[in-house]
């Protein structure tokens, strides 16, 4: 009312809201903000330093936000709140470097706002981008000041950036960048120099400057499922808690395999039931840009309904979809506000790690509520689900993704496995028993100091130690470790009158890499009768 002059609450509009908060931000920036704070309030306790600028504009973007939500609800606006009271520009303007060169600057709004824009990802991964190319906008101007247009970016630039990337410390922890990191942000630039270039804007490189064998190979890891003594612990956990969005939230990421933010954007109508009744979850648009529908537990659908019923009392105004663009009745809201990942899952798995002991020292979680999600899709490829079916379930774009829980739960190495140790058997073969009990006999004493380093093949020994493992016979016509004797001799001519009607036939046929191979084995046979001085083969 102070900077309009208009005391009519109901003439607020979104941009008041979003200047207010730019406004906030402005004067938690200024460097007199202590001294200006105690002369507005000259009897309050403050504490000095970033913390204290820091603590006040969170507080006040929190209220600001509050009214968002409240004007939004009684329909007074119409762009859906968003946390932090925040524009996209504010965005770019808060993490691109001062002074920036404004042909660079330019460059990347417009890439970032297009991307937006058209949906041509999500706003994570525009986030994610937005970091990448503001490090490089960083460096450039750290070491390349002379650079004032990324057209004058080349690859000798890029490789110097690459270097320098991996000894980067994070913003967060001051450590280096892990691997995962450099892999994303090497990613998100190539990203931008490639699609630039095809829609051949100015004042960009016009060409790609990375490809994938630039970024560091990442380490494959397995998706750690959580084993069954401490699901069953977590499940009880689970069921005792009394937020009732939180619990169904939880269940549903135990037996929906859908991801966090699929499960905090259901809607009213998410529920339904197949033709025998058993209950399915229609799965919104999220990281694979596409809906799907899947059986769902029962325990998990009397949650959701529950949270249905829960949502449908309050009321609460339809949104604006930010993935979709339709307007949606949400079923994880409270006071008319969206949850959060946060609130819906961080918080709740807290609390059941708290009941359940499994945190550290200081209290914090030892397992994390995404391993929910992987343990559904281990048990689905141990119970013999098909990959195409772990693929709808878990919403993968590619087999690759869900062979990881084919490959570490493989039902039928499992089975043979167990029933090789059921059986008694043991890895180092049938004679395990004898060596660790000292009771060998004489006669096979005898044998091993006679052949233990000369394993019989058809023409000769093979020298290989035991631990070197098996090969393949063929092998012994090329192989260094290779010995035979004269007693072997008419074994090999032998083989090679057989060499030569198999060279003869092969020659009938035409097929002449046959008669070259033969050929080859025939020339290496003679080779061992000259060795052994064998006239009669001459």
């Amino acid at each position: 009312m102070l900077y309009r002059g208009d005391p009519d609450l109901t003439s607020i509009t979104v941009a008041d809201l979003f200047e207010f908060g730019s406004a906030i931000r402005a004067f938690a920036a200024r460097e007199d903000f202590n001294a200006l704070r105690r002369a507005l309030f000259p009897n309050g306790q403050f504490l000095d330093g970033p913390d204290a600028n820091r603590g006040f504009f969170r507080a006040q973007l929190a209220n600001l936000h509050a009214t968002h939500v409240l004007l939004y609800n009684v329909g007074q606006v119409t762009v859906a709140p968003r946390i932090g009271t925040r524009t996209i520009e504010d965005w770019t303007d808060h993490l691109l470097p001062e002074p920036c060169p404004p042909k660079i600057r330019e460059v990347i709004e417009r890439y970032l706002q297009l991307r937006l824009d058209a949906k041509l990802d999500r706003p994570q991964t525009v986030h994610h981008a937005r970091q990448a190319l503001r490090r490089l906008v960083n460096w450039l101007g750290a070491h390349h000041p002379e650079v004032t247009s990324l057209a004058q970016l080349d690859r000798a630039t890029i490789e110097e950036y690459m270097r320098w990337l991996p000894s980067c410390p994070s913003q967060h922890t001051g450590q280096p960048l892990t691997t995962t990191t450099v892999k994303h942000e090497l990613n998100a630039i190539a990203g931008f120099c490639r699609d630039t270039a095809v829609w051949e804007w100015a004042e960009v490189p016009g060409r790609p400057l990375l490809t994938s064998r630039d970024t560091p190979r990442r380490p494959e890891s397995i998706h750690r499922y959580l084993p069954q003594h401490e699901l069953d612990a977590i499940m009880t956990a689970i069921e005792d808690l009394t937020d009732p969005l939180q619990r169904a939230a939880l269940l549903l990421l135990r037996w929906s395999g859908a991801r966090r933010d699929e499960i905090r954007r259901l809607t009213w109508d998410c529920l339904d039931t197949y033709p025998g009744g058993h209950p399915r979850l229609r799965i919104p648009v999220g990281k694979g840009h596409t809906e799907r529908i899947v059986p769902l537990h029962p325990d998990a659908a009397a949650a959701l309904e529950n949270a249905i019923g829960l949502a449908r009392a309050q009321r609460s105004i339809a949104r604006i979809d930010e993935v979709t663009g339709r307007r949606v009745d949400y079923v994880f809201v409270r006071r008319g506000k969206l949850l959060s990942v946060k609130t819906l899952f961080d918080e709740a798995f807290r609390t059941v790690c708290g009941a359940t002991g499994l945190v550290d020292d200081r209290g914090s979680p030892t397992v994390s509520a995404h391993r929910l999600r992987h343990t559904l899709g281990t048990q689905l490829a141990e119970g013999g689900a098909r990959i195409q079916t772990i693929m709808a379930v878990l919403g993968h774009r590619s087999a690759t993704m869900s062979m990881i829980y084919s490959r570490i739960s493989d039902p039928e190495i499992r089975r043979q496995y167990e029933t090789a140790l059921a059986d008694g058997h043991r890895i180092a073969g049938p004679a395990a028993d004898a060596l660790l009990h000292d009771a060998l006999d004489d006669a096979t004493v005898d044998w091993l100091k006679t052949n233990f380093l000369e394993t019989e093949l058809e023409l000769g020994h093979c020298l290989r130690l035991p631990a070197e493992g098996p090969c393949e016979c063929d092998l012994m016509l090329t192989c260094p470790k290779f010995l035979t004797t004269s007693e072997y001799a008419p074994r090999i001519r032998a083989r090679l009158a057989t060499e030569q009607v198999l060279i003869d036939d092969a020659r009938s046929r035409g097929w002449d890499r046959e008669v070259e191979r033969h050929e080859a084995t025939c020339r290496r046979l003679q080779h061992l009768l000259d060795d052994l001085d064998d006239g009669e083969a001459q």
